[in-house]
């Protein structure tokens, strides 16, 4: 993206920003809207801390860090990428074929159609969880650590904006497709936040191997912790759980744009 494309970007996004603090009351209702989807896991970390020593051969603090990468990086997901999620609505709306007219790239028009001021909220509460998660850890947290701490982060923003543009690239074919999106968010707040080794083998090779759920947050949160041996995956694999987030993402921006250009429109 060229600067002149970034200044544009930036202006759009403060115009829709403006645009949300027009109407105070519904702009917080947003952000607190945000931060409450994501009480259960609030619920459950505090359960863990207060009720177990451990799950699954880890310890509760070592677990903890499994909610908080994944809250991170759905929260920046979400204020950065995250409107790939309403693709489908907009295709049965016929707004594709508007932003089809125009010269700016579609996948961008999409990211700059609305600011999600729900994101502030889910960036709140997943900060503050990271802040709890990292106060209890008995790790050492040298450069090294923490620098693979912030690219499994990343990663895992990537990687689940690659499921959710996926699921947008056959929303241009099958535009029922987008409720799929709805099914994919449910799986990552339901399995994201527990250690897999306490789930059935074959449901954990499915979000291994079927839908790679595990690459965004339990890898990563296992190579940090000394558990990268015991994930039943080779330990390179795990531990490239950042590049893998990135190489998909690259991969499914290539199908968007495979998929858009055989996009026959709203009525086929």
């Amino acid at each position: 993206m060229s600067l002149k494309a970034l200044r544009i970007a930036w202006r759009i996004t403060a115009l829709n920003f403006r645009a949300q603090m027009e109407y105070r009351a519904e702009f917080l209702l947003m952000i607190a809207i945000g931060a409450i989807w994501q009480v259960s896991v609030l619920v459950f970390a505090t359960v863990l801390l207060a009720r177990f020593t451990g799950m699954g051969g880890w310890d509760s603090s070592d677990v903890l860090l499994i909610p908080a990468t994944r809250m991170l990086a759905h929260g920046l997901f979400v204020l950065l990428l995250g409107r790939m999620h309403g693709v489908g609505r907009q295709i049965q709306e016929g707004r594709i074929d508007i932003y089809l007219t125009r010269p700016m790239p579609v996948h961008r028009q999409i990211q700059l159609s609305f600011f999600p001021t729900n994101a502030i909220g889910d960036l709140t509460v997943a900060v503050g969880l990271m802040a709890g998660a990292l106060s209890r850890s008995h790790l050492d947290w040298t450069a090294g650590r923490a620098t693979y701490l912030v690219l499994a982060v990343l990663g895992g923003m990537l990687l689940e904006a690659a499921l959710f543009t996926v699921v947008a690239s056959a929303s241009l074919r099958f535009p029922a497709a987008g409720y799929w999106g709805s099914w994919l968010e449910e799986l990552l707040g339901t399995f994201g936040s527990y250690p897999l080794n306490v789930l059935p083998k074959a449901v954990g090779g499915f979000l291994t191997y079927g839908l790679p759920l595990a690459f965004v947050a339990y890898f990563p949160a296992a190579v940090l912790t000394g558990h990268g041996q015991d994930t039943g995956v080779p330990y390179w694999l795990a531990a490239g759980s950042p590049l893998l987030g990135l190489l998909a993402y690259l991969a499914a921006r290539l199908l968007w744009r495979w998929s858009l250009g055989h996009y026959a429109g709203v009525n086929g």
